[in-house]
């Protein structure tokens, strides 16, 4: 009985050291804003709860407005690229002392006690008066204060379109620690994790200014010559806000969805005004497709605000740049609204798994183009990514290609970045499809969403749950398309040197010239304009497509070892016109030049 005992015992042990936990946090902040000097004081209590199997001496927070100082990492790496972000350039270096940013911390305790603390750039390294043990919480209290830099990137004062604040990543944020630890990245160009939790922050600014913040807006309370704006977030891992005395808010009420849309703008001209009423409508009809295609949006409040450097989402917010065409309106919009999915809910650590969150909204994007507003962006019905394939194919031949799982500021080009981050990210799903079938990777990227909102999944928790979905092993589609930038490119010959008993066939060759292997889909068109396609899985996935219609004609598995694979075809009954190999094009096939054949 002593030994089942043990035995029982370091199953348990062994089972939770398994399973799944996440740090959770409540922020209370209240902030005195000094719009002259584009200053603001700062108290911030936190609690934090440490929810995982270890004992925590040291925590880090993220002060990201010190990056807008010359000399930072921000500043030296956007100068050292050979192709910087144009909205940086050297810009930072050229910034006075009242241009920058900082956050100059005064006080931080932990229960009461006074911590001993460094601030290393956007890092501020604090170590704790006593350890906080697993299961436990602890109650820190900061007091800061602040500047706005003028607006470089994402955060700051009088962007390009006259919006006097954009307040991203404007307070002393506390890193993620997951089960690889501490996650105290500095800010050096892009993407962000953080824990989840509640905010409570109360912004007291002159009177005049209109502000626009995640969360509900809880209370306006009149002080003198100032307002103090109180908004309250539930389950949501960062806030931002924005402020300007020459907002107009709109508010449209999307019932059917449960759903309060919030748009904060300027007028300032007809177009503009006539743009972003148009958007309003557009916007209420993208929630209704992507709440039934990828899920259903869990707040009640989503504000489209003008603001920021260009486009970047926030949690129930986006801050965008307004003065645009009206496609490129609604394109950013529904962009960054389709990230309160892929990052907002699905919190992937995206300084590692940029692709699941940039790529994943990209695709949902052009998914939600050619659905809903294919009259607006003509997109290529079969393959909506079209343009995103051709953007990586462009790309790969100028040799700067870097594998997906680089550090997304570790990339050695921006171009790097984009293309790997945005475009073969998107492939990476629309590919998906091909492989397993257009029907299970929507079912699939809908229980993905239903099984990790909330949460920080990584790429082999949605691995799993694809291959749940579809009955196919997936880890080499990872091993190749992310890890390594190993590419696919297939030919297909054929010849008639077969036996005399086969005369009325011929043999059909596929061979494997890229090194990434892949399944193979070939279509055979007749003289009287009738097809069958073939399937060719590879063994590897132990499992093929699903054929329950029986529109595909299944041939055996291809051992990826070898580079050529041969199959016979009867031509005794049709004239065969054309062989084609992906003939949907979702296979990313870096030359299409020798994937036919045409027979006169």
């Amino acid at each position: 009985m002593l030994m089942f005992k043990f035995f029982f015992f370091l199953f348990l042990v062994s089972f939770n050291s398994y399973s799944y936990w996440q740090q959770r946090v409540e922020y209370k902040i209240i902030i005195d804003f000094d719009h002259k000097n584009h200053q603001f004081l700062g108290k911030q209590n936190l609690k934090y709860f440490n929810n995982s199997k270890d004992t925590i001496n040291k925590v880090y927070f993220h002060l990201y407005f010190n990056a807008f100082q010359p000399g930072s990492m921000m500043d030296v790496r956007s100068r050292s690229l050979p192709d910087p972000d144009r909205r940086v350039m050297d810009r930072i270096s050229k910034l006075n002392k009242n241009e920058i940013g900082f956050h100059e911390i005064k006080k931080i305790e932990q229960d009461g006690k006074s911590l001993k603390h460094h601030t290393q750039g956007t890092v501020l390294e604090v170590e704790l008066s006593h350890p906080l043990l697993p299961n436990e919480s602890t109650d820190f209290y900061l007091e800061y204060f602040s500047q706005v830099p003028v607006q470089i990137r994402r955060s700051g004062r009088n962007n390009k379109e006259g919006i006097d604040y954009s307040m991203a990543q404007w307070f002393p944020k506390i890193a993620e620690y997951d089960e690889n630890g501490w996650h105290a990245n500095p800010y050096i160009a892009r993407e962000f994790y953080a824990p989840w939790g509640d905010f409570d922050v109360s912004i007291s600014i002159n009177k005049d200014y209109i502000v626009a913040a995640t969360g509900i807006l809880e209370s306006k309370k009149k002080e003198k010559n100032k307002n103090t704006w109180n908004f309250k977030a539930r389950d949501v891992h960062d806030f931002v806000w924005a402020a300007d005395p020459d907002y107009v808010h709109d508010i449209l009420k999307v019932d059917s969805e449960d759903l309060e849309l919030h748009f904060y703008y300027q007028k300032t001209n007809d177009e503009m005004v006539s743009n972003w009423k148009r958007l309003q409508d557009d916007t209420a009809d993208a929630f209704r497709y992507i709440n039934k295609k990828f899920g259903k949006y869990p707040y009640t409040k989503y504000s489209v605000i003008q603001g920021g450097d260009g486009g970047m989402e926030y949690p129930m917010a986006t801050l965008i740049t307004g003065e645009r065409s009206y496609p490129s309106l609604l394109s950013v919009t529904i962009h960054e609204l389709i990230h309160s999915w892929y990052q907002m809910l699905l919190g992937t650590n995206e300084s590692y798994l940029a692709w699941m969150d940039e790529g994943f909204t990209s695709f949902a994007q052009n998914i939600t183009f050619n659905n809903e507003f294919n009259e607006i962006y003509n997109l290529n019905s079969i393959n909506p990514l079209e343009r995103s394939y051709n953007r990586y194919y462009t790309f790969i031949k100028s040799g700067l290609e870097e594998p997906l799982s680089t550090h997304s500021d570790h990339f050695s080009t921006n171009q790097a970045y984009g293309v790997g981050s945005y475009t073969k990210g998107a492939i990476f799903l629309m590919q998906l499809g091909y492989i397993i079938g257009e029907e299970k990777l929507f079912k699939g990227l809908r229980r993905y969403y239903n099984e990790w909102k909330f949460k920080h999944p990584d790429e082999y928790d949605f691995l799993r749950i694809m291959e749940k979905e579809s009955g196919i092993e997936l880890d080499w589609y990872i091993d190749y398309w992310v890890k390594t930038t190993h590419q696919i490119d297939y030919s297909i010959d054929y010849s008639f040197e077969l036996k005399e008993k086969d005369q009325n066939k011929i043999s059909v060759s596929i061979n494997r010239i890229g090194k990434m292997p892949m399944p193979i889909e070939v279509e055979v068109l007749y003289e009287d304009f009738s097809s069958e396609n073939y399937y060719i899985p590879l063994s590897i996935m132990r499992g093929e497509k699903d054929n329950s219609d029986n529109k595909l004609i299944i041939l055996e598995d291809w051992e990826w070892v070898n580079e050529s694979y041969q199959f016979n075809l009867d031509m005794s009954d049709k004239e065969i016109k054309k062989i084609e190999i992906n003939p949907s094009g979702e296979m990313a096939d870096i030359d299409k030049s020798n994937n036919i054949i045409e027979f006169e």
